[in-house]
Order: C-alpha cells, then sequence, then structure tokens
C-alpha cells in the first residue's frame, strides 16, 4: 500500500506588525487604556497576526487556499507595536497546525487551516470545550441572548482601503494586489463592520479584543470593491476572572443574497476591569 507523503512544514521570517489602530483612543490598541487593563501597551489586533501564515498556506495548498480555504486561530497572548513574531505552519493529513512566537520563545496563538470548513477546526473545539456563562452572572454582555441575529447589513472593502493596507502587511501577496483578493486580516475588518448590531445591547463602556478568529472562505475569494450582505448570530457566552466572552459568526452572502460565500467566527473577550458594573 502506497502512502502520500504529507509536505515539510514552513516557518516565516520574524515580522514586526503595526498596531494600525493605535490612535482609537479608549479601545485596547490605545497605549493609556491598555496599559490600565494591565497590558504592556496597545495591542497589534490579533486578525493583523492571521496575515503571516498566509504565505505559508499557499505553499502547502497553492493559490487554491483563497477559495475554499480556512484559517482558525486562538490567541494566547497580546503583542504591541513592531513586535517580532514567527509563523510556523505544520501540515498534517487533516488539517494544518498553526503556531506563532515571539523573539523570547512565547506562544501568540495556536491554530489549524484546511481547505474547506473544518468541524474540528482550533475554534469549533475550543468552542463546544468551553463551559457556558451563567446568565445572572453576566453584566456586559446580560442582554444579549443566544441566538441573537441581525439580517441584510451591507458591507465592503474599498479598493484605496485595500491598497494602503497592503503598504503595511507583513507578508505581501500577488494576488492581494493583482486580483484585490482580500487578506485574512480585512476579511475580518469587513466582517466587524457589523459588530454595532452585535452589540447593540451590551452595555458600555466596554473594552474588547479578539480572543480568537476563524476565516473561512466559501465559494471563491472574497474581494475589495464588491458590495456585500453579512447576517449575524450569537452562539455562546462563557467568561473568566477578567473577561465576559461571547462567541458570535458572520456570514457573508452577495448584495443579493444567494448562496454563502464567507464567514468569519468571533470569540470577544470583553475587559471586566473596563466596565463600571464591575468596578469596586
Amino acid at each position: 500500500m502506497s502512502e502520500t507523503a504529507i509536505p515539510a512544514g514552513w516557518t516565516g521570517e520574524f515580522r514586526q506588525p503595526r498596531n494600525s489602530a493605535a490612535e482609537v483612543k479608549g479601545s485596547i490598541h490605545d497605549d493609556a487604556t491598555a496599559s490600565k487593563l494591565c497590558f504592556k501597551g496597545g495591542t497589534v489586533a490579533g486578525s493583523i497576526h492571521m496575515d503571516q501564515f498566509v504565505r505559508g498556506l499557499v505553499d502547502l495548498y497553492g493559490d487554491r487556499w483563497f477559495e475554499p480555504g480556512a484559517m482558525s486561530l486562538y490567541f494566547t497572548q497580546a503583542t504591541v507595536d513592531r513586535e517580532a513574531v514567527q509563523a510556523s505552519v505544520e501540515p498534517n493529513e487533516a488539517r494544518a497546525h498553526l503556531t506563532m512566537h515571539n523573539e523570547a520563545g512565547a506562544q501568540i496563538c495556536e491554530g489549524t487551516a484546511t481547505l474547506g470548513r473544518d468541524p474540528q477546526s482550533e475554534l469549533a473545539r475550543r468552542m463546544a470545550g468551553q463551559t457556558p456563562a451563567e446568565p445572572a452572572g453576566l453584566r456586559i454582555l446580560k442582554d444579549m441572548a443566544v441566538g441573537d441575529e441581525h439580517h441584510d447589513i451591507p458591507v465592503r472593502i474599498e479598493p484605496e482601503h485595500l491598497a494602503a493596507y497592503l503598504e503595511r502587511i507583513t507578508e505581501p501577496m500577488a494576488a492581494y494586489r493583482d486580483e484585490q483578493v482580500l487578506p485574512p486580516a480585512q476579511i475580518v475588518h469587513l466582517a466587524h463592520m457589523t459588530r454595532k448590531h452585535v452589540l447593540a445591547k451590551a452595555a458600555q463602556p466596554s473594552v474588547g479584543l479578539f480572543g480568537a478568529l476563524e476565516v473561512e472562505a466559501i465559494a471563491g475569494p472574497i474581494r475589495a470593491g464588491v458590495d456585500y450582505l453579512a447576517r449575524t448570530r450569537t452562539l455562546k457566552f462563557s467568561e473568566s476572572p477578567r473577561t465576559e466572552n461571547v462567541w458570535y459568526e458572520v456570514v457573508f452572502t452577495g448584495k443579493d443574497g444567494g448562496p454563502d460565500l464567507g464567514r468569519v467566527l468571533y470569540l470577544l473577550r470583553l475587559m471586566k476591569g473596563s466596565s463600571p458594573l464591575w468596578g469596586p
């Protein structure tokens, strides 16, 4: 019986992602706000780290990864502006294993990637394994409910926005420039346009950060300059000593509806220390 060879792993160069939202005062990306919440400085959005894995995934799967490809990352440590980090892709038969470390060797994130939806992705397993929060224990998210939905939200990334982003991307790819394919971070940005709808009932003020992200292309690449409709669904609540957490998904269709084209799954952590509801 012959065996199919598994390709060798890939490790990228150390890169220094920028904190592109450092000027957003009152956010986790703002040095002053992040420091008050016991971070070492304004954080680089976890979505930006996703872009560093794409070159390794294209080496593994080819350009077809942009069409039905999925990436699922759980973040274990936040980084700050220009902190050097290195991405690695380790293939196996079922899915690729993804890891990122800083120069000191601390793990920044881990995850999985596949061609097509993976029912055993990093986030699928993490979400299933988290104990649901007791509704009475939630304060920031107490008015939200599992099953909350929003539909027909228009979303679009302009080509000019993509072009500006590509000037600072850590791993440029021809498909982004020549075909207007959105990098994973910009697919998350497209989905993030729905956040005001998803969190409309969440108590304010509060400061959130990405705890985990999963990006999936279902039917071809998601592109700049294209009008999409998004729908959202709240899936689960959990909590930790420092955060209230909401899991939700955003699904894209064409501007006139039709089949699903792409999906983003979020674990959004809301810092208890940022809310007066958790004050002394």
